[in-house]
């Protein structure tokens, strides 16, 4: 009576981290304190990962050609939150929510420059990440999942977070040397921090793949 179809339960997920990394991921919240150096992490840190980890399931389970089309419906979908958000904040408010209409806009009137850094680099990203786990399957065959898992995420994760900060915070009013010292503030811890959560959720791998076959068979 109430029976969901395993890849359909995957896409879901896969859609909620995106919306939730989109819509929820301008908090940042203290992470860790090194010395005199503190490191915040957005909480979209909790989801990135596993965007990503769905991607090898995927891959893994059905091919490349079946996450592409995955990917290519995620980022319909921040297409239109994005679009959607525009036109959201674009309308008046009634009189009842005038009150309200400051932070409404603030939390979804996101700026057409984050919005395209966001886009842009989680396009790159997500496509990099089945092209590396499918070329390092050819090579190693079905072995080593933990190893295509990790080295897909580590580049495609580098890639998206170094392309989203120089599209969203590089200052063109200021020098090559203050925007790289800048930039490599930020990009350097948050893909180490990245990194570390993709090597916890490898099992989520393990697991998946296996979750996965089972309803393939």
């Amino acid at each position: 009576m109430f029976k969901i179809q395993k890849f359909d339960l995957l896409v879901s997920v896969y859609i909620f981290c995106i919306c939730v990394a989109e819509l929820m991921g301008g908090k940042t919240f203290p992470l860790l304190t090194i010395g005199t150096f503190k490191l915040n992490a957005s909480v979209a840190i909790f989801v990135l990962p596993l965007i990503f980890t769905i991607n090898d399931v995927i891959t893994e389970v059905y091919g490349k050609e079946r996450t592409r089309s995955v990917i290519r419906s995620g980022l319909f979908i921040i297409f239109l939150i994005f679009a959607f958000s525009i036109f959201a904040t674009s309308l008046p408010p009634s009189m009842r929510f005038v009150a309200s209409e400051k932070a409404y806009d603030t939390i979804f009137g996101l700026s057409a420059r984050i919005a395209a850094a966001s886009l842009t680099a989680f396009t790159l990203a997500e496509f990099m990440d089945v092209f590396i786990f499918a070329k390092i399957r050819e090579i190693l065959g079905k072995k080593a999942l933990w190893l295509r898992n990790n080295a897909s995420n580590f580049v495609s994760q580098f890639v998206d977070t170094s392309v989203f900060m120089f599209l969203a915070f590089y200052a063109f009013d200021k020098g090559f040397g203050d925007n790289f010292a800048f930039l490599v503030s930020l990009i350097l811890p948050y893909w180490l921090l990245k990194c570390f959560m993709s090597i916890i959720e490898t099992p989520l791998v393990y697991l998946g793949v296996n979750w996965l076959k089972k309803e393939k068979k």
